[in-house]
């Protein structure tokens, strides 16, 4: 299953690299694109539910790095919930 790391500035401006176990998370995000974070929040929700439940069907458990990284961004991007403009932008993908 290939494996992919997405590039995101958070709305403080630090960078990070998140991970996907799938490339599924290309179907959810642009590189270049700005989200609302709680726009970001749903799109990354469903995009790593979706990457872990393909390793469930393939290999028989879920990935937990992937439910990992979820809450990861959950944390990251709670402190700026109250800020209505605050954003998340994908720079790059890399599988």
């Amino acid at each position: 299953m290939p494996e992919m790391t997405f590039r995101v500035r958070w709305p403080d401006g630090k960078e990070s690299d998140c991970y996907s176990p799938s490339l599924v998370i290309q179907d959810h995000f642009t590189p270049g694109q700005d989200y609302p974070v709680p726009v970001f929040l749903e799109k990354a929700d469903t995009a790593l539910t979706q990457a872990s439940e393909r390793v469930r069907a393939r290999y028989g458990f879920a990935c937990s790095r992937a439910l990992g990284q979820l809450q990861a961004i959950q944390q990251v991007c709670a402190p700026f919930l109250t800020q209505s403009d605050a954003q998340v932008r994908v720079l790059s993908f890399k599988s």
